[in-house]
């Protein structure tokens, strides 16, 4: 029935780009090169299988490596070209698209992980904080010493969701787990992870995560012969014996849904700004895995098989089936199960959630407290 009513969908944008004689012009502009094999490599898979889906109907270009401060004058260029929808895909390119819509009320734009609309201005996130739940158990499972490692970029929102997400998943398994974090400042600093994996190593993690658009880490906790994750994308290539699971991305889910409604006319230049997508698990906008279908690699299957524990849910239950049963409650809804649900302290034993409470959107687009686990600096100074 999904594959009849897309196949559907999909005739009806084509008739409506043959009425327009001209193709709807989608343009996508990255903060990272696409061959990072990260956050802007994920959006361009997402592009290509969206180029795909409508065929004649769109035409879709991109700009890539683009500065978030200078974001405005790509912006201009790609109005000039022609571009009649443009995806910033970026939190940092927020201001810019702001103002850059203001200038050009007749263009419709999405701003990628963005938290503040206008009238032809959407916002739009496939987040992860689900998936790295489930990470955080595997790598608590996976952990001999207990010590976790993270190398995250900024210490916005959405980052801190997601190490909060994997920690709550590691003491889930491990109460005593803890999680140490090193900031780069940088989506795309190889060298920075570099330092940061090593350094985190160093001081005792032995299985490490990351938020960061390049394969960097992995590969560092590989030569180490520690598990790590693949991150937006597949990255089994670079570190083949030793990534255990991962957060997957179908950005293509999203656009495709919302260039469907451009086409159609639910979605105009005047009518966007109650318009957000966050989407998660529920949605098949992200997925658990270390490549696409596969949820935990073989190799690590049987480690987590081993790993037995008395949860006050399940009862006594073997890692890799919690995981599972995790992965499946989310994917039915946040009303089965949530990782912030209430009653959830900060690490410093203030209550932020009380018992019951499911966090809104808005609460997690301006989640601030690091959950009890997380060690290390939390604010915007560097360190």
């Amino acid at each position: 029935m999904r594959r009849i009513l897309m196949s559907l969908a999909a005739l009806v944008a084509l008739a409506f780009a043959t009425a327009q004689d001209d193709p709807l012009k989608v343009a996508f502009i990255y903060v990272g090169p696409v061959g990072d094999y990260g956050f802007s490599y994920a959006h361009d898979l997402g592009r290509q299988a969206t180029q795909e889906h409508f065929g004649d109907a769109i035409e879709t270009v991109y700009v890539e490596d683009v500065p978030e401060p200078e974001v405005e004058a790509f912006i201009d260029q790609l109005v000039a070209d022609g571009a009649d929808v443009i995806f910033g895909t970026s939190f940092g390119y927020g201001d810019g698209i702001l103002a850059a819509a203001q200038r050009y009320p007749d263009v419709i734009f999405g701003w990628g992980t963005g938290i503040s609309r206008a009238p032809n201005v959407l916002t739009y996130m496939a987040d992860f904080y689900q998936v790295y739940y489930l990470n955080g158990l595997i790598a608590a499972a996976l952990s001999e010493s207990g010590d976790l490692g993270y190398v995250a970029a900024f210490p916005i929102a959405e980052v801190k969701r997601h190490i909060n997400g994997f920690t709550l998943g590691a003491r889930e398994v491990n109460p005593d787990a803890e999680v140490a974090v090193r900031w780069l400042y940088n989506w795309f600093d190889p060298a920075g992870a570099t330092e940061a994996s090593e350094a985190l190593m160093a001081n005792g993690a032995d299985v490490l995560a990351f938020t960061e658009d390049t394969p960097t880490v992995i590969q560092v906790a590989a030569d180490r012969g520690y598990p790590g994750f693949s991150h937006y994308a597949s990255m089994v290539e670079f570190a083949p014996d030793h990534v255990a699971s991962g957060q997957l991305v179908h950005w293509d889910t999203i656009y495709i849904d919302i260039l469907e409604k451009v086409l159609d006319g639910t979605y105009t230049t005047t009518n966007l700004e109650d318009v957000d997508y966050f989407w998660l698990l529920e949605q098949g906008a992200v997925e658990l895995g270390s490549e696409p279908g596969v949820p935990v690699a073989e190799p690590f299957v049987d480690d987590l098989r081993e790993v037995v524990i008395d949860h006050p849910e399940f009862g006594e239950i073997d890692v890799y089936e919690l995981v599972l049963e995790r992965r499946d409650q989310m994917a039915q809804g946040r009303d089965v199960f949530e990782p912030f649900m209430g009653p959830l302290e900060d690490r410093n034993g203030n209550l932020v959630y009380e018992d019951g409470y499911m966090p809104t959107l808005e609460d997690l687009l301006s989640m601030e407290f690091a959950v009890p686990g997380v060690v290390g600096p939390w604010d915007n100074e560097p360190q």
